[in-house]
């Protein structure tokens, strides 16, 4: 059949069903149980050590139950390629109450496109039901005051009091540093950044 009779296959949500595709053993399958991709950063990694967690949200405030979330990272130092440093990891949204969470570590500056520093940050995706196209966001730090205020990437939103929207609030829990971190799918005032990659 000629090329100028084949239609375009209509786009889906990602479906009730990503986590079987991205994370079988969370959805129950006795596959890759292994697996533990929550986990960034290796024990040698260089960098502080933290937790990542958060959840999200839907327009109407309830958690979204069957996300899944990807994040990429530089290392404490801002390499993204490094021994024993993954930079790259996937969760998923617990079943019951929506919350996420990585184990990783703090990651360092990095260059932007024309050569200034950006802010340490980590960047997230979000798939779930009822998402077109994955979403994309970053997540900054609270305790980076000075380095965000100079980052290129949050210089640039308009939308200037949608800011804080990408930072985690640093926390500790049983002696371990925790970034606590919302994302708001839909909200008049706080729906969070997404970027257009």
């Amino acid at each position: 059949m000629p090329v100028d009779y084949l239609k375009e296959t209509p786009s889906q949500t990602a479906g009730p069903y990503v986590h079987i595709g991205a994370l079988p053993s969370v959805a129950g399958l006795p596959v890759r149980t292994q697996e533990q991709l929550h986990v960034v950063a290796g024990a040698a990694s260089a960098g502080e050590r933290i937790r990542l967690e958060g959840i999200v949200l839907d327009g109407s405030g309830a958690p979204v139950k069957d996300a899944v979330l990807e994040i990429w990272q530089a290392d404490g130092t801002g390499r993204y390629n490094a021994p024993g440093f993954f930079g790259w990891g996937r969760a998923a949204a617990d079943f019951k109450t929506g919350e996420w969470f990585f184990e990783t570590v703090k990651p360092g500056a990095t260059p932007w496109r024309d050569g200034r520093m950006q802010a340490p940050h980590i960047s997230v995706l979000i798939f779930a039901r009822g998402i077109n196209i994955h979403l994309h966001t970053r997540a900054y730090f609270s305790d980076e005051a000075e380095a965000n205020a100079a980052d290129p990437v949050l210089r640039a939103i308009e939308q200037r009091h949608r800011v804080d929207t990408l930072i985690a609030e640093r926390g500790a829990r049983g002696g371990q540093i925790v970034y606590r971190f919302e994302i708001r799918l839909q909200d008049d005032a706080q729906e969070t950044v997404f970027f257009d990659m």
